[in-house]
């Protein structure tokens, strides 16, 4: 959950020396391969992963500690499958819409069933929720202008994340209690943080692309200009041309008839 589409962070990428694993994913880049599997798990684990956090009402350890294993595993797919389409460029259109969709899917998820049982506020949730929602917008109003690259703070907020919605799914009591409530407090800081700075490269990023437009544009009618003026230019010599060749023809004649008059004298 990088804010990028992991399955289509390496379109260009070149696979990975040696091994089969390498050959036969390049050569079948199709809508089974590994990475797109590994993203369709976690789609599948984001119903499984509701219905065990659910269980007995929600508050039965066990069944909380299935819950965080499914969590854990779709969140540890996020990582392999990134990095497996990256790798043997494995990169096809299901895995550049399933992957964030998956991505925001299980984290939503989490962060609902936790707000609704009553372990985080929903103040917490909304704040998260809207800002993933609120990014993934953004990058699509400016996409014809360019990609907004995930950063370094993006990959500590999901990293933030995902621990604190992991240790808040555990029924942990305690010092470690107290931990995760700095851990959610620290992923709630590195969300707004990073989603202010989201906004703030996607405002440039469309004034430097509408500039170019623009830019761009202007260019082209000056060309335009210009080669309407060569060709009107063109069209007066030509014209000039041929009224000088009437000119001519006409000295002639009169020159001729000139000539012919002094005979008959």
């Amino acid at each position: 959950m990088t804010g990028v589409p992991a399955s289509a962070g390496g379109g260009t990428g070149r696979p990975a020396p040696g091994g089969k694993l390498g050959a036969a994913a390049v050569n079948q880049a199709s809508l089974w391969n590994i990475a797109n599997i590994l993203t369709m798990i976690r789609l599948v684990l984001v119903p499984g992963f509701v219905m065990l956090m659910l269980q007995d009402g929600g508050y039965d350890p066990a069944w909380r500690a299935w819950a965080w294993a499914a969590f854990a595993v779709a969140m540890i797919t996020d990582i392999f499958d990134g990095h497996l389409a990256r790798a043997y460029n494995l990169v096809t259109d299901f895995g550049k819409i399933a992957d964030p969709i998956a991505d925001k899917a299980i984290m939503a998820a989490g962060l609902i069933c936790l707000s609704s049982l009553g372990d985080l506020p929903w103040w917490v949730t909304g704040v998260i929720l809207f800002r993933e929602l609120g990014i993934t917008l953004m990058r699509f109003w400016v996409i014809r202008h360019g990609i907004i690259p995930a950063s370094r703070g993006g990959k500590m907020k999901t990293l933030a994340q995902g621990t604190a919605v992991g240790m808040y799914v555990l029924a942990l009591t305690g010092p470690l209690a107290t931990l995760r409530f700095w851990v959610m407090a620290l992923a709630v800081v590195l969300t707004v943080v990073t989603g202010l700075d989201y906004v703030r490269q996607a405002i440039v990023l469309r004034r430097r692309g509408l500039a170019a437009e623009r830019s761009a544009a202007a260019d082209e009618a000056a060309n335009d200009a210009g080669n309407a003026g060569s060709a009107d230019s063109a069209g007066n010599a030509a014209s000039a041309g041929n009224a000088g060749s009437a000119g001519n023809a006409g000295k002639a004649g009169r020159a001729g008839n000139a000539g012919n008059a002094g005979k008959k004298r």
